[in-house]
């Protein structure tokens, strides 16, 4: 089976109501899950990303639930198309993250479990800037290709969850905005760079280069090994 295929395997379509929209989802809570990685994908992508797919199969493999859903709603997808306008608008991604993290906390399969937000693009300012409002709630970010400067300096100065930040080598502009948002940043956070990747990790075996980084990560702060285990 190869890792789509797994993936549908394990989802369960789910519905998230955040302010006067309901957004569509997939919850995947593998048996034993030790922690749950909320997905904030990027402009012009959604729950059916095959790049976020494949990491979240991969975070599976590594006993973690996931939660892929829509920031926005098919009608506004379309009017993105043309406008462009939504994709940079991080007050309003952050708050939909910040909704379904706290749907998350009512589902009897995920209310005990840590949880990590897992960005790309765009929805890696979303995601920090959804932990800098939730300290006690968000355990972990990675963010993929992302923008985290797009948090803005108030965030990124509030957030307190362990963040990795993933760029691929050859994607210079985005490598330097990443730099400058970990100078603003006081939480524990780390700058990993895939060589010869561009911004959507296309090249060969860099998109399991960061599927293993942020299995790790993930693996680290939401999902520790028990004491006296040989760990990984």
């Amino acid at each position: 089976m190869d890792k789509t295929s797994a993936f549908e395997h394990v989802v369960k379509p789910v519905r998230i109501t955040t302010g006067p929209v309901t957004l569509d989802g997939d919850l995947a809570v593998p048996e034993g899950a030790r922690g749950i990685v909320v997905f904030a994908h990027g402009s012009g992508s959604g729950r059916r990303s095959p790049r976020n797919r494949f990491v979240a199969e991969t975070l599976h493999e590594g006993g973690l639930a996931t939660l892929l859903f829509d920031l926005l709603t098919e009608q506004e997808e379309r009017l993105e198309r043309f406008t462009r306008h939504l994709r940079f608008d991080i007050d309003l991604l952050a708050g939909r993250l910040l909704d379904a993290t706290d749907w998350l906390a009512g589902q009897p399969v995920a209310s005990s479990l840590k949880v990590g937000y897992f960005g790309a693009s765009t929805g890696g300012g979303a995601a920090l800037a959804a932990a800098a409002e939730r300290p006690e709630a968000v355990a972990a970010v990675v963010s993929r290709g992302g923008r985290p400067d797009l948090a803005g300096e108030d965030a990124l100065a509030r957030v307190r969850a362990p963040t990795l930040l993933i760029v691929g080598g050859d994607d210079t502009t985005v490598i330097a905005l990443n730099r400058q948002a970990m100078a603003r940043m006081s939480a524990s956070v780390s700058l990993e760079i895939v060589p010869g990747a561009s911004h959507l990790f296309e090249e060969r075996g860099a998109l399991e280069e960061v599927a293993r980084l942020a299995r790790d990560w993930f693996e680290r702060f939401l999902a520790p090994a028990e004491t006296g285990s040989s760990g990984r």
